[in-house]
């Protein structure tokens, strides 16, 4: 299986992991790499109620902004989350918007 492409870190901008992280299903998925580790993308996958090839763009985009990072091992794929790069380029973000999004989903929805 031939390797997916992935930015090396000087290519990696903000303006794209902000994109990637904007959508709720991706952020999701960075949330729970960010406790796990690494993750084969059939483990995430099984969490989710989202098709198969949904998902798959998923990864893509993440990978392709430099969020995540994907190792071909036989016909598994293994995720993990580029937390040094990230941390290194953008210090304080991803903690920023991963608590941020903890606190939204543990807060009350107010309806007016």
């Amino acid at each position: 299986m031939k390797a997916p492409w992935q930015p090396p870190m000087v290519e990696i901008r903000l303006v794209d992991v902000l994109e990637a992280l904007a959508d709720p299903i991706r952020l999701t998925m960075v949330a729970r790499l960010s406790s796990a580790g690494s993750e084969k993308c059939t483990d995430i996958n099984a969490d989710t109620h989202v098709h198969k090839s949904t998902m798959s763009h998923h990864y893509r985009v993440l990978r392709e902004a430099g969020v995540t990072w994907t190792v071909v091992q036989g016909r598994e794929r293994w995720i993990s989350l580029r937390r040094a790069d990230l941390d290194a380029l953008f210090p304080g973000l991803l903690d920023s918007i991963l608590g941020a999004a903890t606190l939204q989903v543990q807060a009350p929805t107010r309806r007016d």
